[in-house]
C-alpha cells in the first residue's frame, strides 16, 4: 500500500463549511491525527484509527503522522479553520525540514479550510474588505515584545486585525494588554467583533466600539476583528448591523 499524508482544514465548525475535497480526503483515510477536539469531529468507522493528542505537542504530532505515511497508511491531519493558519501545516514542514530526508518523497498535499477570520467577517459583512492581517496573540511560541511591536505596526498602518487566540485561562492578561495598546492609538469609536464558536450552535457575536471593550468578551474559542480606521457600520431596525470597510482608500 502507498502511504499519503493529508494536512486538512475542517472549517470553524458547521460540517457544511467542510470542503467536498477535504470530506474525500477523510473518506479514504487509514488514520486521523489531531487535537483532541477536533479529532472527536470525526465519525468512527471500520478501517480508521483515530489518534487524539492533547495542545502544545504539535511537532510530536507531525512526526507520528509522518512515521505512518511512510510505513503506508492513509494518514488526514485535522485542524480547525485553514491548517495553514495558526494550525499543523507549519508544523509538519518543520518536523519534514529536521527529519530523515526520506520523508520528504512522501505524497503531501495541504487542502485548505474556511478560518475562523474568515468566518466571522462573513457573519459581521465585510470587515476585512480592505487591507488586512492576522495576529496570534498567544505568547508560547514567540515573545511578547514581538506581539506588541507587530500589533503597534498593524496599527500604524491601519490594517483591519484579526486577532487569533486571544485570552485563555494560562494568559488571562495579554489581551488586555492588547486593549490598552488599542486604546492609546486609536479612536475609542473603533469597531471591534468578539466572534465566539462561528458557525455552531454556541455561537456568539457581538459588535463594540474600542470603549466598550473588555477583556472578558474573549477567550480561546473567540477570534476578534478589528476594524481599521475606515470600517463602517450600517445600522438596521431590529437587525444586528452589517460591519464592512470600504474597498477604495483616498489620501
Amino acid at each position: 500500500m502507498s502511504g499519503w499524508l493529508v494536512i486538512a482544514g475542517l472549517g470553524p465548525g458547521d460540517v457544511e463549511l467542510v470542503t467536498p475535497e477535504v470530506s474525500h480526503a477523510l473518506a479514504q483515510a487509514t488514520d486521523i491525527v489531531g487535537y483532541i477536539p477536533y479529532v472527536r469531529r470525526i465519525a468512527p468507522r471500520p478501517g480508521l484509527t483515530l489518534h487524539e493528542s492533547d495542545n502544545r505537542v504539535e511537532l510530536e504530532r507531525a512526526r507520528h503522522a509522518l512515521e505512518m505515511a511512510q510505513a503506508g497508511a492513509r494518514v488526514v491531519v485535522v485542524s480547525s479553520g485553514d491548517p495553514g493558519v495558526f494550525a499543523m501545516a507549519s508544523a509538519v514542514f518543520e518536523a519534514l525540514e529536521a527529519e530523515p530526508a526520506v520523508w520528504r518523497a512522501l505524497d503531501i498535499r495541504v487542502l485548505p479550510g474556511i478560518t475562523a477570520m474568515l468566518a466571522a467577517s462573513a457573519r459581521a459583512g465585510a470587515p476585512l474588505g480592505h487591507d488586512f492581517c492576522a495576529i496570534n496573540l498567544s505568547d508560547n511560541l514567540k515573545p511578547w515584545a514581538v506581539i506588541e511591536k507587530r500589533l503597534r505596526l498593524a496599527v500604524e498602518a491601519d490594517f483591519a486585525m484579526g486577532f487569533y487566540n486571544p485570552r485563555s485561562r494560562a494568559r488571562p492578561d495579554g489581551f488586555g494588554r492588547v486593549l490598552d495598546l488599542l486604546r492609546e492609538a486609536c479612536d475609542p469609536e473603533r469597531v471591534l467583533i468578539f466572534a465566539r464558536a462561528v458557525s455552531t450552535a454556541e455561537e456568539d457575536l457581538r459588535i463594540v466600539t474600542l470603549a466598550e471593550a473588555q477583556p472578558e468578551m474573549a477567550d480561546m474559542r473567540t477570534v476578534v476583528l478589528v476594524g481599521s480606521s475606515r470600517t463602517r457600520l450600517i445600522a438596521r431596525d431590529g437587525a444586528r448591523p452589517f460591519v464592512y470597510t470600504p474597498r477604495s482608500v483616498s489620501e
